[in-house]
């Protein structure tokens, strides 16, 4: 998964820099675990944490499969907006973007996209973070706008 809006930007700026990947290069992502209280139940995930341009850019792509009950988290500095994409996202993901205290603003679906061109998945709102996980996994969990994230144990 990659915010559609800023591929061309980071492009640019890792081009300048004189960065270059090779095929097969990943990055790494610092672990947490992220626990969603729904009023009824606590959800506790084990997360990947994107935090850097290079590893939003990155997320889920190229992925066969994600645990069941994990997920990744995409953070940012400041409040933001924008879309986010599935293209190279070889597996279907629920998005929840959520607020500076953590309240879920918005959930969407998204599906898998090979090849441009891709569907944008846009909340059409500021959010401060938002959490992917496998799809159906927010239904299966009774989880709805509203509803808390709290991030802990990144490291």
């Amino acid at each position: 998964m990659r915010l559609a809006l800023t591929l061309p930007f980071l492009l640019a700026a890792l081009i300048a820099a004189g960065v270059t990947f090779a095929a097969g290069d990943e990055l790494r992502f610092p672990r947490g675990t992220a626990t969603i209280s729904t009023g009824e139940r606590k959800v506790v995930l084990r997360v990947e944490v994107a935090r850097t341009d290079a590893q939003r850019q990155q997320g889920l792509m190229n992925r066969r499969s994600l645990g069941r009950n994990a997920g990744m988290v995409f953070q940012f500095p400041r409040a933001t907006s924008g879309a986010f994409w599935m293209k190279d996202t070889l597996i279907p993901l629920d998005i929840a973007f959520y607020g500076p205290r953590g309240g879920i603003l918005r959930i969407m679906q998204m599906k898998p996209c090979r090849a441009d061109p891709c569907p944008v998945y846009d909340p059409k709102l500021s959010y401060r973070g938002a959490l992917e996980v496998n799809a159906g996994s927010f239904r299966r969990w009774g989880v709805r706008r509203g509803d808390r994230i709290v991030l802990t144990k990144v490291g």
